[in-house]
């Protein structure tokens, strides 16, 4: 990464889902660039695992809005707010009440974490930094779940843009293709859908959690002052093929 070893001292972030997999990899670059850096994760098993790896960690369920607003209160500051909680439900996502949990978790859920933390980023003229998908931009027939969450993320990242605009608040979101985390390992495992993958992804190889940190980093850092409301791919390419 191009940016200073302490390029976020003195910063504090919060990484609501960053015990695994992309936000894991988010929350470790930023405290590899001297950030204050907290994550949650959505059961006290995954905030265990995270201690162990010397990340301050809390167990957090999104889908409680109290439990959101006292975690947050709790904070003595906050910079920046990365919202990585999330997950997917591949084939019983058409069943009603599941799609609500998935919407509940990755689309409710980070509204509940922005609204919370307005007050606390309006004092730090800080930066939300949320997780789209290429799915915000495509459908997904086993997942109608996930892809209108996804979509619902777009859609609430750049409203938010305009709203938190006069306090000072950036509002940017990332929308990664395929990163080679757990949640993909059984396509990663497959040859057959991990080549069709490659051969429409133009960099020609899976993303990793860093590729995705990098961009989180840029979005939150002065570098990108004069950006808000934006939808950033992370993905190889594979969104303009």
């Amino acid at each position: 990464m191009s940016f200073a070893g302490n390029a976020f001292a003195g910063r504090q972030v919060l990484v609501v889902g960053g015990t695994s997999g992309i936000g894991a990899g988010i929350a470790t670059a930023f405290a590899a660039h001297g950030a204050a850096v907290r994550v949650t994760g959505a059961t006290p098993a995954e905030a265990a695992g995270s201690q162990a790896s010397g990340l301050q960690a809390s167990a957090l369920d999104v889908r409680d809005g109290d439990q959101v607003k006292a975690f947050v209160a709790g904070l003595d500051a906050l910079d920046v707010l990365v919202n990585c909680a999330g997950v997917i439900r591949r084939g019983r996502e058409h069943e009603p009440e599941v799609f609500a949990d998935v919407v509940d978790i990755n689309l409710v859920g980070t509204m509940r974490c922005c609204a919370a933390a307005r007050e606390r980023l309006a004092a730090a003229r800080g930066c939300i930094v949320n997780m789209a998908s290429m799915l915000s931009f495509f459908g997904g027939g086993l997942v109608p779940g996930y892809s209108a969450s996804k979509g619902g993320i777009a859609q609430l990242t750049k409203s938010l843009a305009i709203a938190y605009a006069a306090q000072g608040i950036r509002v940017n979101a990332l929308a990664p293709g395929w990163i080679a985390t757990s949640l993909t390992e059984a396509l990663q495992g497959d040859p057959a859908r991990s080549d069709a993958i490659l051969a429409r992804t133009p960099l020609a190889r899976w993303g990793t959690p860093a590729d995705v940190a990098g961009a989180a980093l840029f979005l939150a850092s002065p570098a990108a002052a004069f950006v808000t409301g934006v939808v950033l791919p992370v993905d190889g390419g594979y969104l303009i093929t």
